[in-house]
């Protein structure tokens, strides 16, 4: 990937949320969530345990989220470990883009089942969107899910993209979505 600017902040906070680095205390809440077959559904399948183990084990919790614009979502009030959140670059190589080749913004999320429901995904996307507005030069963010994944669907709507186009990848319909950054100014929402 090449040097374009991503967000730089290392926590945000939002009124129910914080989102941080990972820690010790989120291992077993993480290994739920990757292994979860409701929460992988969409995204290929849940994760093998001994497998998020040993990746853990080799890179370390506090290093899982050391990477600009990924993050562990928390409760704010608890602490208590509910997702994860990126706002990273996108591989040129992979598919769903707005233009062929580019590396854009792409905001994507997993969330413990537990959380479902209850509007902590809008709050932490909301909020890293917000971040990075007030940092980086307006752009297109993309957000792609498998079509039929339609809480993922209304959440994007909410949030506001786009839909643009579906495409065929990992054996089913993607919805690629898009929205430009700077729409989530803090002023404007």
């Amino acid at each position: 990937m090449s040097e374009l600017p991503t967000l730089s902040a290392v926590r945000i906070e939002a009124e129910r949320v914080v989102l941080r680095g990972s820690c010790e205390a989120d291992r077993d809440r993480l290994i739920e969530l990757r292994t979860d077959p409701e929460v992988g559904a969409y995204i290929g399948g849940p994760s093998e345990r001994a497998a998020v183990e040993k990746r853990i084990d080799e890179v370390g919790m506090a290093n899982l989220t050391k990477a600009p614009g990924l993050f562990a979502i928390a409760d704010k009030a608890t602490d208590v470990f509910l997702g994860t959140m990126q706002l990273m670059r996108t591989a040129a190589d992979e598919p769903g883009h707005l233009t062929e080749g580019a590396e854009e913004l792409e905001l994507g999320y997993l969330l413990h089942r537990d959380a479902w429901g209850a509007g902590f995904a809008f709050e932490a996307a909301t909020a890293v969107l917000r971040a990075a507005a007030a940092e980086l030069p307006d752009q297109p963010v993309i957000l792609r899910t498998q079509t039929a994944n339609t809480r993922s669907l209304r959440l994007a709507a909410r949030l506001g993209f786009r839909p643009v186009r579906t495409y065929e990848a990992y054996d089913a319909e993607q919805t690629l979505s898009a929205a430009d950054l700077h729409s989530f100014k803090a002023s404007t929402l």
